[in-house]
C-alpha cells in the first residue's frame, strides 16, 4: 500500500479532475491535448489505474439466462405465428443469436478506471458517455452474490453516495466481476473516506488531526494535536495519519471485531414481525398471477378460468380448506422466507466501516461508514415485545435507502440488540421520562373514539329497520373500541424521551414501538407542533430535525413547560433568543412571579 500524501504535498485537490457532481463528459483538458506542468501523486494516496478495467468475460454466461424470462413470450408468439415451421426457429434462433451478440457488445464497450480522485464508467456503444463518481462522496459499497454469480465466482458492487436517496437509482454498479475484483474496489473506494478523515484541509503545517479510538462513536469533534505527540488513530481497521513533515505516520491496524453472528436458532423470531407471515399467501398471489399471465400460451382461455372459479364457488368447503393450510403454513413459510434472507447474519467493524453481511442464495454485504453513523433505532412489533426481541435500524447521514441498507440487526433478543448497540455506536446512559396524565387520556381517546363513533352510526339503520343484520357493524365496533383501553394505555406507556448529554431518544408507539436514539451534533434544527386538541389540554410535539435517517424523530404530546425544555437541554444556544428571559431578582417582599 503506498503511503498517504502529506497536507503539504502537491497532492491533487478533492474536487479537481472532474466536472460538476457526476455529469457527462470528461473534465479537464480536451482528450488528446497533454496537461500542463508536472504530474503531482495521486490525491489521497489513489493509484490512478493506467489500463481501463472490464466487466469478466464469465458474465456473458449469465446475461442469457437473466434475458430468458423476456425474450420467452416473444420467442412463443413466433413459434405460433409460424406454426413451429422450420422458418420459425430459424428466426427465434436469430433472435437469440443476436440477443447474445448484444450482450457481447455491451460487454465490450463498458469499461471502469479510477483515476485520481475518482471513479470513471464508461460506456460507448452508440455515443460515448463517461459518468464521474467523486470518491469524497462515495457513502457506501455492497456487494452482492446472486446464485448465478455466486457459481461462476462473481459479484455485483453497487456504490452508494449522497447523491440519490432510493435503492433503484445508484450512483453506479458493476454487475459481474470477480470476487477479489470486488474487494479491492471496495477497499478502494472506501478508502478516501478514512484518509480524508486525518487530514484537516485549514489546519496549520506541523498539526495532525486526532481521530476517535476504536469503539462507540461518542467522541467528541476531533481536535488538533501538535507534531510529537502521540500519533492520531484513524477510525478501527486501516489506520494511518500523517505528520507535520510530510512522512507517514507509523500504521496501525486494528483487528477485525465481530459484533454479533446470529444463531440459527435466533431465526425463528422472524416471523414474530408480521411481514413474514403472509408469505404463503404472496406465494399463491404471484402463482395465480403467473397462470393468469401464461394462460393463452397454454391454450387456456378466459372462459375457463371463469369456469373453474364458479366451479371452486360452489364447493365452498374446498375454499376453507385452502384457506386454513395457508394459515397453517404460515409460520413454516415465514421462517423459511426469513431464513434465506437472513441466514449467518453478521455485524462486524472493519477499516472504519460497520459491515452487515447476510443471505443465502443472494448474500449481500453492505457497508457503512462510522463516522457517519448518528445512532441508531430500535424497533419492536407486538409479538416481538411479548418474546423480549427487538430490530435495529442506524441512523446514517447521506445514506440512500436506509431502510435496506441501514438495518443494523435482524431480529434479536432484545439484551443482545441493546449490547450491540452499546459497542458498535454508543450507549444511552439516562432513563425515559414519563409524559403527563393528560397524554395518556388523549392515547385513550384516540383508541376509544372512532369506533364508539362508528358504533353509534352503525347504530341508526339497525333501530330504524329492525333487521338484526345491521348490529353485526355496532357490536364489532363496540368491540374494538374495549380492545381500544389497554391499547391506549400501552400507547402512553410506550411514550418518553430524555437526554443524557450526548445523545437524546424518542419513543412512541404500541403496536410498532419505536425508539430512536441520536447524538447532539445531529440535530439541525427544532419543531414544536400543536394542534387544536393538543392547546386544549397543554400538549405539544417536539420534533428533532436531523441530518440523517428520516430527517426528524417527534416526541409526542410532551407539556407545554417541558417541550421548550428539552430542546433548550440539548441546544441551549439555539433557543435563547426565542425565550422569555426570567425577571430580574427581585427583593422578597416582592410579590412571587409566575
Amino acid at each position: 500500500m503506498p503511503p498517504w500524501p502529506s497536507p503539504q504535498s502537491p497532492a491533487q485537490s478533492p474536487g479537481q479532475g472532474h466536472g460538476q457532481g457526476h455529469g457527462q463528459g470528461h473534465a479537464g483538458p480536451p482528450y488528446g491535448v497533454p496537461p500542463q506542468g508536472p504530474p503531482g501523486p495521486p490525491p489521497y494516496g489513489m493509484p490512478a489505474e493506467a489500463v481501463p478495467s472490464r466487466l469478466s468475460p464469465l458474465v456473458l454466461l449469465i446475461d442469457p439466462v437473466r434475458m430468458l424470462p423476456s425474450l420467452l413470450l416473444p420467442l412463443a408468439g413466433v413459434l405460433f405465428v409460424g406454426g413451429f415451421s422450420p422458418s420459425s426457429f430459424g428466426w427465434a434462433a436469430v433472435a437469440v443469436v443476436g440477443s447474445v451478440a448484444y450482450s457481447v457488445l455491451r460487454w465490450a464497450t463498458f469499461t471502469y478506471q479510477i483515476v485520481g480522485d475518482r471513479l470513471e464508467l464508461t460506456r460507448s456503444l452508440v455515443s460515448r458517455s463517461v459518468r464521474t463518481i467523486p470518491l469524497e462522496r462515495v457513502r457506501g459499497v455492497d456487494v452482492t452474490t446472486p446464485p448465478l454469480h455466486r457459481l461462476l465466482g462473481l459479484a455485483v458492487l453497487r456504490i452508494d453516495t449522497a447523491a440519490h436517496g432510493s435503492a433503484d437509482k445508484q450512483e453506479g454498479e458493476l454487475d459481474g466481476v470477480t470476487l477479489a475484483e470486488a474487494e479491492r474496489l471496495r477497499t478502494l473506494l472506501l478508502r478516501p473516506s478514512r484518509v480524508r478523515a486525518a487530514q484537516t484541509p485549514d489546519a496549520a503545517p506541523g498539526t495532525a488531526r486526532q481521530m476517535p479510538p476504536h469503539g462507540p462513536l461518542d467522541a467528541p469533534d476531533a481536535t488538533p494535536a501538535t507534531a510529537g505527540t502521540t500519533p492520531p488513530t484513524l477510525p478501527p481497521g486501516d489506520a494511518a495519519a500523517l505528520t507535520g513533515a510530510g512522512e507517514p505516520a507509523v500504521r496501525q491496524v486494528a483487528p477485525e471485531t465481530v459484533y454479533l453472528r446470529v444463531p440459527r436458532k435466533w431465526l425463528t423470531f422472524g416471523p414474530l414481525s408480521g411481514a413474514y407471515l403472509f408469505t404463503p399467501f404472496a406465494l399463491v398471489a404471484g402463482a395465480v398471477g403467473v397462470l393468469f399471465q401464461w394462460a393463452e400460451q397454454f391454450g387456456v382461455s378466459g372462459r375457463t378460468a371463469l369456469s373453474i372459479g364458479e366451479w371452486l364457488w360452489h364447493r365452498p368447503y374446498l375454499l376453507v380448506a385452502a384457506a386454513l393450510l395457508l394459515i397453517a403454513a404460515m409460520p413454516f413459510l415465514g421462517v423459511l422466507m426469513y431464513s434465506v434472507l437472513n441466514w449467518d447474519f453478521t455485524l462486524r467493524a472493519r477499516d472504519g466501516y460497520l459491515v452487515a453481511e447476510r443471505g443465502l442464495v443472494n448474500r449481500r454485504s453492505v457497508s457503512l461508514e462510522r463516522r457517519r453513523v448518528r445512532g441508531y433505532e430500535i424497533v419492536e412489533a407486538l409479538a416481538e415485545r411479548w418474546a423480549g426481541v427487538a430490530r435495529v435500524w442506524a441512523i446514517v447521514s447521506g445514506l440512500g435507502d436506509s431502510q435496506n441498507r441501514g438495518q443494523l440487526l435482524p431480529v434479536v433478543p432484545r439484551a443482545a440488540a441493546l449490547d450491540v448497540t452499546r459497542e458498535a455506536v454508543g450507549e444511552l446512559t439516562a432513563p425515559l421520562r414519563t409524559h403527563p396524565p393528560s397524554a395518556r387520556k388523549r392515547r385513550l381517546f384516540r383508541a376509544i373514539a372512532p369506533w364508539l363513533a362508528l358504533a353509534a352510526l352503525g347504530a341508526v339503520p339497525a333501530l330504524t329497520t329492525g333487521v338484526g343484520v345491521w348490529w353485526v357493524l355496532p357490536v364489532l365496533a363496540l368491540l374494538l373500541a374495549l380492545a381500544g383501553v389497554p391499547l391506549g394505555l400501552d400507547r402512553y406507556r410506550s411514550l418518553g424521551h430524555t437526554y443524557d448529554g450526548t445523545r437524546l431518544s424518542v419513543r412512541s408507539g404500541s403496536l410498532r414501538r419505536s425508539q430512536a436514539v441520536v447524538e447532539r451534533r445531529a440535530v439541525v434544527g427544532w419543531t414544536f407542533r400543536q394542534t387544536w386538541f393538543q392547546r386544549r389540554v397543554a400538549l405539544m410535539t417536539v420534533i428533532a430535525g436531523v441530518g440523517a435517517g428520516v430527517g426528524g424523530y417527534e416526541a409526542i404530546d410532551v407539556s407545554e413547560a417541558d417541550g421548550p425544555a428539552f430542546a433548550a437541554e440539548v441546544t441551549p444556544d439555539w433557543l435563547s433568543p426565542f425565550t422569555i428571559p426570567h425577571p430580574a431578582a427581585h427583593s422578597p417582599t416582592d410579590p412571587p412571579t409566575t
